[in-house]
């Protein structure tokens, strides 16, 4: 567990403008003084250059602090006729150091198949980039009791197309898919269950990679219910999304990430 720095990731979605990340950056300097937890912002990707400026710029403000930039999607694909989309390489270009793959919103609203997953995991290691792998259940499928299953098999496809020690430069994020944007959450027990499965599967065929990886709760984490989960002996911290767009809860959230 010494090994595994805590990691708040907020995830704006199509959400948010200069300002909050401006108004985050200021709370930031005057809060954020160690690095005993890592922050990752994943702005709208028209906002890269101007996170990417406010790091540079808050250098010296955040120093001893653990503050990056991550994408909230790429494409598999390195260049091409593929409008609208954004290259691996373009992000690093861009100052990124991490990117969300298989978010369930990109899986459900946009037909990613765990395929094209594995695909983008592997697209975004080529060129220099840690992926945040989301994997997670339906509501019905958790009735159904089919939650490992589930992600078993999401796990699988990436693990059978990259290799198991591709991990060694992964995150991966268990996000409900009954609790994301609903309000919901599962219970710190719900959510210690299912990380100690994915921490489990992967220590079968390397138990270095399930010893080390970061594995992340995201499903509607707020600050009261925060300190519970990041308790959780297999919990390394949150993907945040709504609270991410709060300044105050996001620091919030980051403060508590630090002393979990």
């Amino acid at each position: 567990m010494a090994l595994r720095r805590p990691m708040v990731a907020g995830n704006w979605k199509m959400n948010g403008n200069a300002p909050l990340a401006q108004e985050l950056f200021k709370k930031f300097a005057a809060k954020l003084q160690n690095d005993s937890a890592e922050v990752v912002l994943c702005p709208p990707s028209i906002y890269l250059e101007s996170v990417r400026q406010l790091l540079e710029n808050n250098k010296k403000t955040l120093d001893g602090s653990l503050v990056r930039m991550g994408a909230q999607n790429l494409s598999q694909h390195d260049f091409g006729a593929y409008t609208g989309e954004i290259s691996g390489q373009m992000l690093k270009d861009s100052g990124c150091r991490y990117v969300i793959i298989g978010h369930s919103e990109r899986r459900r609203m946009y037909g990613e198949t765990s395929t094209i997953v594995a695909e983008k995991f592997a697209a975004a290691q080529k060129n220099g980039l840690t992926p945040i792998l989301c994997v997670g259940e339906s509501g019905p499928a958790r009735e159904a009791r089919r939650t490992f299953e589930v992600i078993a098999e999401e796990l699988d496809i990436v693990i059978e197309k990259n290799g198991t020690m591709a991990f060694d430069n992964a995150i991966i994020a268990y996000e409900p898919l009954w609790a994301v944007g609903t309000g919901k959450s599962a219970t710190p027990e719900q959510a210690q269950e299912v990380h100690a499965f994915i921490r489990n599967r992967l220590s079968e065929v390397s138990p270095f990679i399930g010893e080390n990886i970061r594995i992340l709760y995201g499903g509607s984490v707020t600050p009261s219910n925060a300190a519970d989960i990041f308790a959780q002996p297999d919990v390394d911290g949150g993907l945040i999304g709504g609270a991410s767009l709060n300044s105050s809860e996001f620091l919030s959230l980051c403060t508590i990430a630090m002393s979990a």
